[in-house]
């Protein structure tokens, strides 16, 4: 039953075999004749990029800076170099002429919607709380910029240097391949380093770099790195390597039958970088764009038309189920662990995400719409200490609750995570919601939480302890 449903997800996503795609393009689309200039001017004025380009895939297949850089005089990014008409920005759809499958999954991945799912809340944070020139300097160099061309031809330095992994490029395609492969090795040992995914993956939002070290997947990782087969052909978990599992073994590699995908998100049934988690459906458009709908929407029907977070319209090709996408992922777990160890984890993941969601995603997030509804919050974000407050309690540590549980670190899960929910979800956000609310603090802030087991401990204050280091007085 498990490998019949998978096999039902694996052809709706295009997939099948569990090794990267051969190139299908035939070998005399390359090896463009000036590429052997660029090689020669470039080992002297930039050594260190020819150096690489030395030392990868493509030179040994015959591929130049030409074949990857060419441009026609009317694309929008084309500039004059050296007589020769070139594209200073190596796009994804540049990669896709001879990398079809992966360019395919990879525009259809939430890593290209990264930056169009930000785009509309970056004044509120990068400018407002931070300042001019910090969205090219922080949030655009992971999620990407909207890259511009001056009427010179040259690109916007506001918008440019980036390799933010939802980079909307001039040519139309989303992302930068080179933010996981580096260019210009383009290496496929680097990318499957967690250190690709890390870059971006860490601090505060997405705190997997420090969960992932912490975590006995880690500790194994750093154990026996020089066994994991980086830099091989295929790269199939429990074939290829068994040392440890990386940030690519569980979001994107093949393993057993499972098939290898550019699309980082298939995988993963909830989402935990939200106010409130939700299992999440996966719905596959007509041109292989993907979108997130959490349980309980409206389920959409194959040709319906839906709106795509850059506000484009799209055809519903087929809809797959959080259950199907769990299933995915615990293909991956069962090349190292048995059924029930697998099963036992998930169990104790979906426990930690739905005590986050019920004891106070759901009541914090209530409470914030009722000071809003009531007039006691202005609608512009972070102007307010109990908006600070309320954006760190789920956006910091409750993802770090939620993703140290599942990725097995039990530090991040509790004292990094769930203990510093509950401990400024008590002493800060509940007293600023009643300093706020005022004469309404019984409607808007006590009467959300009152009805909830969770939080009856509250009105029960006689419950002696030591664990303060006090002890209760004689006669108590």
């Amino acid at each position: 039953m498990l490998w019949a449903g998978l096999c039902l997800v694996f052809g709706l996503l295009g997939g099948g075999q569990a090794i990267a795609e051969k190139v299908k393009l035939d070998p005399g689309q390359w090896g463009h004749e000036a590429g052997k200039d660029c090689v020669s001017c470039h080992s002297k004025a930039s050594a260190g990029l020819a150096s690489q380009w030395r030392e990868s895939a493509h030179q040994s297949a015959g591929v130049n800076c030409m074949d990857c850089h060419q441009a026609e005089r009317s694309d929008a990014d084309a500039m004059e170099h050296e007589g020769r008409i070139i594209a200073t920005i190596v796009s994804p759809k540049d990669c896709g002429r001879c990398h079809e499958k992966e360019y395919r999954e990879q525009q259809g991945s939430v890593h290209a919607e990264a930056f169009s799912i930000i785009e509309a809340r970056l004044p509120a944070l990068a400018e407002h709380v931070g300042g001019s020139g910090m969205s090219a300097a922080s949030c655009d160099q992971c999620h990407g910029s909207r890259v511009k061309v001056r009427g010179d031809g040259t690109l916007d330095p506001a918008t440019w240097p980036n390799s933010g992994i939802g980079r909307i490029n001039p040519d139309g395609s989303k992302g930068s391949c080179s933010s996981c492969h580096g260019r210009h090795r383009f290496s496929r040992a680097q990318a499957r380093e967690p250190e690709a995914c890390v870059r971006c993956h860490s601090g505060p939002d997405s705190p997997d770099k420090e969960i992932f070290e912490a975590s006995k997947h880690g500790m194994i990782y750093a154990a026996h790195r020089d066994e994991m087969n980086l830099n091989a052909p295929e790269w199939v978990a429990g074939r290829d390597y068994t040392a440890a599992p990386t940030c690519v073994t569980c979001h994107m590699g093949a393993a057993g039958k499972l098939p290898s995908t550019h699309d980082v998100g298939m995988r993963n049934a909830w989402s935990l970088n939200t106010p409130v988690s939700r299992r999440q459906y996966l719905v596959i458009l007509e041109d292989g764009a993907r979108l997130e709908l959490p349980l309980g929407s409206e389920i959409p029907k194959r040709g319906q038309e839906l709106v795509r977070p850059d506000g484009r319209p799209g055809q519903v090709k087929s809809v797959i189920t959080p259950e199907r996408r769990r299933q995915a992922m615990s293909m991956v777990c069962l090349e190292c662990h048995g059924k029930s160890f697998t099963e036992g984890f998930m169990n104790q993941f979906d426990t930690v995400v739905a005590l986050f969601n019920d004891k106070y995603g759901t009541p914090a997030k209530a409470i914030m719409e009722g000071l809003l509804g009531a007039g006691r919050l202005t609608p512009t974000p972070f102007d307010e200490p109990i908006e600070f407050t309320y954006w760190e309690l789920w956006h910091d540590e409750g993802a770090r609750a939620r993703h140290g549980a599942s990725m097995m670190s039990p530090n991040h899960a509790w004292w990094e995570g769930m203990y510093l929910v509950g401990r400024n979800f008590y002493a800060r956000f509940l007293p600023q919601a009643r300093a706020i609310a005022g004469d309404r603090a019984g409607e808007l802030v006590d009467a959300v939480i009152a009805g909830q087991a969770a939080h009856q401990w509250l009105i029960e204050p006689n419950q002696a302890s030591a664990i303060l280091g006090l002890e209760p007085a004689e006669g108590d």
